[in-house]
């Protein structure tokens, strides 16, 4: 049985590694957890938590002796000293951006798994910090700059006068700025939103915003194929600069969440852009620990311009919800272990053929793994390559003169009938005509997503059929019976297949039911 520590961060940092909650699941796995004192004390989780749920209080040195420790930010260089040989620490890492902290630790002798490098594949949805954190910190943004900005979100009318709605812009429709939009959106203001990936226009007008499109023509629109935004071309940075100029001078509010992967954050507003905004106004960077996306703006700082725009750089925003980070940190944290413990025995094992785990290993046995290799990864399905089928002769619309000759066909039998039929033919005749006629046009006209309540509709018809079709068979005219006998049995085709088809349909949203 390993054990599992979870440590005290440094000051500043209010998250935690593990919460009572996941405390108990992780001991479910076999593992004896221990808790250094006070770990938990910023994120108002009392050190009685941890021990109601199986952990066992301990001082540092124990804590960071453990088996196996568990962290939210990279250890600095005294906490590194503190490991042992041998040692699994886990936490976030920052791989691309601290070749010292990889050499600190792969001297050390320990191996080190970075939360923060989990793929963007869909078995690993539920280990992906980086998400979780980036809800977190969209929705604070937006709360930091309500409290900055002097006015409502939402217009109002009342007897002192008019108040407008704020308008906000948010740069980058990634998990940060998608829970950026939809925050500012229930708050009532008019929220814009930009981003290169085209396919996230109708997440972003699904949860209220307007999506910004930067046109740039003959430019051909690339899917992103692992959720990240790309590097654009200078034809599109060209226009989106336009964009945001344009849009800073009319917009209270500007939200930037725009990051590349491994690369210092672009600079989305340029210098002249603040100074065009109105004073009062408010930008938040959410990008300021990496470069920052806006001009002026200072990591973990709050900046006011001459013109009076506050910038905030704030680096810490999920840790100011701290446990609501600490509880989805976690999670992550322990989804992660039951992939790493797959006996449920308390023992850690290492699989390097599986891509999620040798994506987050960065050290092992003395050895810096980082990059890991790329993992092939898909956003968008790739249309496979179809040879095209040998183009079929159009065929020749048909003339006026014989759809005109047609109809007067057409007209003429029906008048036939009428004339030499006994009644009450000629009135069913009549009837079952026009009915035609208007079933072609109403259905010709219903659109292919509303051909299965049409598909109940015909069922109830043919069900109506049927009755007035039995309720002929004891006729003692041979055509009527015959005619009689033939609906039931193609309106009984229509009703019973009709349930078959919506019975199998419905089978394939059921968990478990056979195909």
């Amino acid at each position: 049985m390993s054990r599992i520590g979870i440590v005290a961060e440094q000051p500043g940092e209010t998250r935690v590694a593990a919460t009572p909650q996941t405390v108990s699941k992780i001991a479910a796995l076999g593992y004896e957890v221990v808790v250094e004192t006070g770990a938990g004390a910023a994120s108002a989780l009392p050190d009685a938590a941890y021990a109601a749920a199986g952990a066992l209080p301990v001082d540092r040195a124990t804590a960071w002796a453990a088996d196996v420790v568990l962290k939210v930010a990279a250890p600095t260089a005294d906490e590194i000293a503190m490991l042992q040989p041998g040692t699994t620490l886990v936490g976030l890492l920052a791989p691309a951006f601290s070749p010292d902290l990889l050499a600190g630790l792969a001297a050390r002798g320990v191996t080190a798994l970075a939360m923060d490098a989990v793929p963007r594949i869909s078995r690993a949805q539920s280990m992906d910090v980086l998400s979780s954190m980036a809800n977190i910190a969209g929705y604070r943004a937006v709360v930091e700059a309500a409290h900055e900005f002097g006015r409502f979100f939402t217009g109002q009318v009342t007897a002192a006068g008019k108040v407008p709605p704020a308008k906000v812009l948010v740069a980058g429709a990634g998990v940060a700025g998608l829970a950026a939009i939809g925050a500012a959106s229930s708050l009532g203001a008019i929220v814009r939103a930009t981003d290169p990936r085209p396919e996230v226009a109708d997440q972003v007008r699904s949860i209220g915003g307007e999506y910004l499109e930067v046109v740039v023509p003959d430019e051909q629109k690339e899917v992103s194929a692992d959720g990240y935004a790309k590097a654009t071309s200078a034809a599109y940075d060209r226009r989106a600069a336009e964009i945001y100029s344009e849009q800073a001078a009319d917009v209270d509010i500007v939200i930037t969440t725009a990051l590349i992967p491994g690369r210092a954050a672009p600079v989305l507003l340029t210098a002249d852009d603040v100074a065009a905004m109105k004073p009062g106004s408010v930008i938040v960077d959410m990008a300021a620990a990496q470069g920052g996306n806006v001009v002026g703006s200072v990591a973990g700082e709050r900046v006011v311009t001459d013109n009076g725009v506050i910038i905030l750089g704030y680096t810490d925003l999920p840790g100011r919800l701290p446990q609501q980070a600490s509880q989805l940190y976690g999670t992550n944290l322990l989804n992660l272990l039951k992939l790493l413990t797959p006996g449920t025995d308390g023992t850690l094992v290492l699989d390097l053929d599986d891509v999620v785990q040798r994506a987050v290993t960065v050290v092992t046995g003395g050895e810096i793994t980082w990059p890991p290799p790329p993992v092939q990864v898909s956003a968008a399905p790739v249309a496979a390559a179809v040879e095209p089928a040998p183009a079929s002769p159009p065929k020749a619309p048909m003339s006026a003169r014989a759809k005109t000759g047609l109809i007067g066909l057409g007209i003429a039998a029906l008048f036939l009938v009428c004339a030499i039929a006994p009644p009450p033919l000629p009135q069913h005749f009549l009837v079952l005509t026009l009915s035609v006629v208007i079933g072609f046009y109403v259905i010709g006209k219903v659109a292919h997503a509303l051909h299965t309540p049409l598909m109940s509709v015909t069922n109830a018809i043919s069900g109506i059929i049927v009755v007035g079709a039995i309720s002929q068979l004891g006729s003692s005219e041979p055509v009527v019976l015959a005619l009689a006998t033939v609906a039931v049995l193609v309106a009984s085709i229509n009703v019973f297949g009709g349930f078959a088809v919506t019975r199998r349909m419905l089978a394939m949203f059921q968990k478990g039911a056979a195909k």
